[in-house]
C-alpha cells in the first residue's frame, strides 16, 4: 500500500475504544437506518424489473413480495440498473482475455449482480466478493442457503463458512460481512477470502460512500487506489445539494436518520472526478444520469422504456437524473479502456450559461392565500383579477376554479366547485378574452385519459367599498369544424386575425404521441375551427412550450421536442394579410433549452421565468429576449428571501402591473422521486425591475 493510503489507514481506523456508550450507540443507529435504505432499493429493483424495464429474474428471491411502484420509481431504477450494467460488461469485455477477474462490490446489500451475472453465462474466470454489515450479509446469506435457484449458482459451495466475517464461500462468489471503514480489519478479511490484490479488480459502489462521513469515504478511495495497481472504480451516488430538489432531497435521507454526505464537499460532476485523481486513481470520467441516458443508450432502447408505462413527471425525471451520477476511475493500463466513454456529439451537451452579475429576488406574496398545486393553469380576468383552474396537489386531483382577488387590505380567495370534466384537468391551457373571461381548452385527467372539451369561463365583478367579489360562470362550448386531437400541455393564444379573435392551439402531447406539432385556430366569433393560411417553416414538435402573443401573432419559446431533449429555440408567428408566417429568431448568445417555465412579452422583451434545463448547473433562473434584436441575458433568482425550496416547474406566472415589473408566481413542484412530495405553497412576487432596464 502506499504512503499516502497507509497515513489514510492510520487517520480513518474505527473509532477508539474510549467513545462513549451514547456515541456508539449514535453510531448503530445510523448505520440501521443505513441498512434499511437496502431493503427499500431492491423493492424498488425488482418492481422495475416485474414490468419489464430490464431482465433480471433473481432479484425476485430477495424481497418478500413483489411491490409495483409508480412509473417514476420505476424509470429511476432503471437507468440507475443501466448504468451499473453498463460500466460491469465494459469491465468484463476489456478484461477478457486475463486468467482471472474480479468484482468487488462494496454494500452490496441484497443485489443480485453475481447470479443474474452467473445465469448470463458471464462470469468465465471471475471472482465476485460482496461486502456489507454483519447483519446486511447474515440476512442475506440465509436468503441464498434457502433458495434452491440462488444455491445452484454457487459452484463449490462451502456450508460451514456461514460464521462471519465470511457467510458464503463458494468457487465464484463471496459474501464477506465486514466494516469497510476499518480498513485493516476489511484488508484480512478479503485477503483470507481469496482476493487477489494484483489482479484485475473492479470495485463497486452503488448508493453506498455517500452515507460515510467524508474523510471515511475518501479514505476508501484512496485505500482502493494504493493497493489494487489495475483496477476500475465504479461509483453511483447524489450530486447537486444546492438547489430546490437537492435540498428536498437531503432533508429526505435525513429524516432517515441517512445523512448523505459527500455531495456537500463534491456537489458535481466536476468535483467528483477531481476528487479520484486527488486519492490517486489515473483516470475519471464521470456523468450525471441525464448525459448517460441521452449519449449512452440507444435510441430504440430509449423509446422502449419510454413506451413501458403511461408517463407524465418529465420534470422530476431530468431533475432524479441530474442529481445522481455514475462516475468511472481507473488505475492501470489494463482497466482503462472500460472507462465511460461519452460519444463525440452529444444530444444534450453541457452549456455554462453566461449569468448576469445581478440576481432578481423573489418574496411571499403579502396578503395571499396558500396554493399548493401543479399543472394548473391561470389568467388574468382583468387588473386585480386572477383566475386559477385545475392542478393537483395534497387532496388530489383539483376540481374548482379559484379566483384571487386584490383588494385595498390583500388579497381574497373566491372558489367555485366545477363538476365533470369541467373542473378535473391538468395541464390544460386556460386563455384570458378581455371583455366576458377566459377558454379552457385541452388537458388531461391521467396521461391516458386526454380532455377534448372547450369550456368558455364568464365573471361578473362586483366592487363593493370595503369588499370585492367575483361570480364565475362555466360552461361548454359547442364548436363545429375538424377537432384538434385531444391534448395537454400545449399553448393556446389569443389572435386577432380579418376583425375575428382566434384561439391558436400549438403543439403538446397525447396519450400516444410524445409530441405534437400541428396548430389550429378556434374563432371565438362562430366556435368553428377554421383553417387560416399558415406559411414558412413550422417550428419542430413539442410540448411544455410557453406561446405569447406579439404584435399580432405570437413568440414560441422552448419546450420539450422529439425524444424527450429541451428546445431553447424562439419562433415568431407574424400576421400578414392573408394568414401568418413563422419565422425563426436568431439569438446572441444562445440560452439553455428549457421546459415547463412560463414566459410573458413586456414591450419588446420576452421575460422566461423558470423551467427545467438538463445541459447546465443549478436551475434556470429568468432569461430575458429582445423580440427585435435577438440579444439575451440570463439572470439568477435569488430565492433566500422564500423559506422552503422555490421549485419553478409546472407552475403558473402572472403579470400584477401595467408596466409588466412585477410578476406573481404561483403553485409549482411536484413529485421528487422517492423522497416526497414537494409543492410551493404559497405565491410569490418577482420584481423585474433590474432586468427590463437592463
Amino acid at each position: 500500500m502506499s504512503g499516502e493510503a497507509l497515513r489514510g489507514e492510520e487517520m480513518h481506523e474505527a473509532p477508539p475504544a474510549t467513545n462513549s456508550k451514547k456515541n456508539q450507540k449514535q453510531k448503530h443507529g445510523k448505520d440501521a437506518a443505513v441498512q434499511g435504505t437496502n431493503d427499500s432499493s431492491v423493492v424498488s429493483k425488482v418492481s422495475a424489473a416485474a414490468q419489464g424495464y430490464f431482465q433480471d429474474d433473481l432479484l425476485q428471491y430477495f424481497v418478500c413480495k413483489v411491490s409495483r411502484r409508480a412509473p417514476l420509481i420505476n424509470r429511476g431504477y432503471y437507468v440507475r440498473w443501466q448504468a451499473v450494467d453498463h460500466c460491469v460488461k465494459q469491465f468484463l469485455r476489456v478484461t477478457g482475455s486475463c486468467a482471472r477477474r474480479q468484482i468487488l462490490c462494496l454494500g452490496a446489500g441484497f443485489d443480485s449482480l453475481y447470479f443474474r451475472l452467473y445465469a448470463e453465462g458471464a462470469l468465465e474466470r471471475v471472482v465476485v466478493f460482496e461486502v456489507d454489515f454483519p447483519d446486511v450479509a447474515r440476512r442475506k446469506a440465509a436468503l441464498i442457503s434457502g433458495n434452491d435457484c440462488l444455491r445452484d449458482s454457487l459452484l463449490e459451495l462451502d456450508l460451514l463458512a456461514q460464521t462471519g466475517p465470511v457467510y458464503v464461500r463458494s468457487a465464484q462468489y463471496n459474501l464477506l460481512g465486514v466494516d469497510v471503514r476499518n480498513e485493516r480489519e476489511a484488508e484480512g478479511v478479503l485477503s483470507a477470502a481469496g482476493l487477489q490484490w494484483d489482479r484485475p479488480t473492479l470495485v463497486l459502489s452503488e448508493v453506498v460512500l455517500t452515507y460515510m462521513e467524508t474523510e471515511w469515504s475518501d479514505a476508501v478511495i484512496g485505500w482502493a487506489a494504493g493497493i489494487l495497481p489495475q483496477a476500475l472504480f465504479v461509483m453511483y451516488e447524489q450530486i447537486r445539494p444546492d438547489d430546490p430538489f437537492g435540498r428536498v432531497m437531503q432533508n429526505h435521507f435525513l429524516k432517515l436518520n441517512s445523512k448523505i454526505h459527500a455531495l456537500c464537499q463534491y456537489p458535481n460532476t466536476s468535483a467528483q472526478s477531481q476528487r479520484f485523481l486527488q486519492k490517486g486513481w489515473e483516470k475519471c470520467v464521470c456523468l450525471d444520469m441525464n448525459q448517460f441516458y441521452f449519449n449512452l443508450l440507444s435510441q430504440d432502447e430509449r423509446e422502449r422504456v419510454e413506451k413501458m408505462e403511461p408517463f407524465d413527471e418529465f420534470e422530476e425525471w431530468h431533475q432524479k437524473c441530474s442529481h445522481y451520477f455514475i462516475l468511472t476511475a481507473s488505475k492501470g493500463s489494463l482497466t482503462s479502456p472500460a472507462l465511460l466513454i461519452p460519444p463525440n456529439e452529444s444530444l444534450v451537451p453541457l452549456m455554462v450559461p453566461e449569468l448576469e452579475s445581478f440576481s432578481l429576488a423573489v418574496w411571499p406574496l403579502p396578503g395571499a392565500p396558500w396554493v399548493e398545486m401543479v399543472g394548473m393553469a391561470s389568467s388574468v380576468l382583468e387588473p386585480g383579477l386572477l383566475l386559477l383552474s385545475g392542478g393537483f396537489g395534497r387532496g388530489g386531483r383539483h376540481t374548482a376554479a379559484t379566483a384571487l382577488i386584490r383588494g385595498k387590505t390583500g388579497w381574497t380567495c373566491a372558489t367555485v366547485e366545477l363538476d365533470g370534466d369541467k373542473g378535473v384537468r391538468l395541464y390544460h391551457a386556460l386563455t384570458s378574452v378581455p371583455g366576458w373571461g377566459a377558454v379552457v381548452t385541452g388537458g388531461r385527467t391521467s396521461p391516458l385519459n386526454p380532455i377534448d372539451s372547450v369550456l368558455k369561463v364568464t365573471y361578473c365583478l362586483n366592487d363593493q367599498p370595503d369588499l370585492k367579489t367575483v361570480q364565475l360562470s362555466v360552461e361548454k362550448m359547442v364548436c363545429t369544424g375538424q377537432t384538434p386531437k385531444p391534448r395537454w400541455r400545449h399553448t393556446a393564444t389569443l389572435l386577432n386575425h380579418g376583425g375575428k379573435n382566434y384561439i391558436f392551439v400549438f403543439g403538446g402531447r397525447t396519450e400516444r404521441e410524445q409530441v405534437l406539432g400541428d396548430a389550429h385556430f378556434l374563432c371565438l366569433e362562430d366556435q368553428h375551427w377554421t383553417d387560416v393560411p399558415l406559411q414558412g417553416c413550422f417550428p419542430a414538435p413539442r410540448h411544455s412550450h410557453s406561446a405569447c402573443a406579439y404584435r399580432g401573432g405570437l413568440v414560441i419559446f422552448g419546450g420539450l421536442g422529439q425524444g424527450g431533449v429541451p428546445l431553447g429555440d424562439v419562433i415568431l408567428l407574424k400576421s400578414t394579410s392573408t394568414g401568418f408566417v413563422w419565422e425563426r429568431l436568431q439569438l446572441q448568445p444562445a440560452l439553455v433549452p428549457r421546459y415547463s417555465h412560463t414566459a410573458h412579452v413586456i414591450g419588446e422583451n420576452l421575460v422566461v421565468v423558470g423551467g427545467v434545463w438538463l445541459q447546465a448547473d443549478g436551475v434556470p433562473g429568468v432569461a430575458v429576449i429582445n423580440l427585435t434584436t435577438g440579444g439575451s441575458i440570463e439572470v439568477s433568482i435569488d430565492t433566500s428571501p422564500v423559506p422552503w425550496p422555490l421549485m419553478l416547474h409546472s407552475f403558473c406566472s402572472e403579470v400584477l402591473d401595467s408596466e409588466g415589473a412585477e410578476l406573481v408566481l404561483i403553485g409549482g413542484g411536484g413529485n421528487c422521486f422517492s423522497f416526497g412530495t414537494h409543492l410551493n405553497n404559497h405565491p410569490v412576487t418577482l420584481d423585474l425591475r433590474p432586468v427590463l432596464g437592463h
